[in-house]
């Protein structure tokens, strides 16, 4: 005749080696969903699958903001800003567009928020030189490193100087023509993808980015 307490340790030993199997299970599965199916479930309450989202999209967002912001402390509050709003908004998704471009919006909308209040503050408008980005983030003062000679302090003191001017001038446009500038000319998008980033139109963002090239030719002119 089998023991009742041996019989119970058997059950509780099963339902936690079923409670393992089908958290191994999810946690092999989730990354062969499609984006679609991980909201659904991030959604219905999921963890896991939000975390598999941060972890499919991160690198992505850490690139974007450090191209748009060019300070790595602030790229790094935009990081976590942005997915706090999609953590508390996910529920508000209604895959009317893919989850890549809704995510892109937000974090591109957190990092106009973040340049509005920079640009109040006349403190930060000095632009940095040494920044160093890692995953292909170089702005163009570190990709001037790899283009002066290291023997020639002229050459190096004129590219200091032409970065420095060039920052400035990129400093003087509105948060949201620099965005536009710099998605298009070193992000390399379409303006149509920008609009649906920005969540306006095709001509809005042709019309920023206009008087954005404007602006940086009255201020660089001379440069040509």
């Amino acid at each position: 005749m089998p023991l009742p307490g041996l019989n119970f340790a058997l059950a509780d030993e099963t339902r936690r080696l079923g409670a393992i199997n089908a958290v191994l299970s999810t946690e092999t599965a989730l990354p062969k969903l499609e984006d679609r199916s991980l909201v659904a479930e991030a959604q219905a309450g999921s963890r896991e699958a939000f975390e598999e989202l941060v972890r499919r999209y991160d690198r992505d967002v850490l690139r974007l903001a450090l191209n748009l912001m060019k300070r790595p402390e602030d790229a790094r509050d935009v990081y976590q800003e942005a997915f706090l709003k999609v953590y508390r908004n996910l529920h508000r998704f209604r895959f009317e567009c893919s989850f890549y471009t809704w995510l892109y919006r937000i974090v591109t909308n957190v990092c106009l928020d973040h340049l509005r209040r920079r640009q109040s503050r006349p403190e930060d408008q000095a632009p940095e030189l040494n920044n160093n980005y890692d995953e292909g983030g170089t702005d163009f003062f570190e990709r001037q490193k790899e283009n002066r000679p290291l023997q020639d302090p002229e050459r190096c003191f004129i590219g200091k100087e032409l970065g420095a001017r060039i920052a400035g001038a990129m400093a003087l446009l509105s948060p949201r023509e620099r965005v536009v500038f710099e998605m298009k000319h070193y992000q390399g998008l379409k303006l149509r993808a920008i609009g649906d980033a920005l969540g306006t139109s095709e001509e809005t963002v042709k019309n920023s980015l206009f008087r954005a090239t404007r602006k940086l030719r009255h201020q660089l002119g001379e440069l040509r």
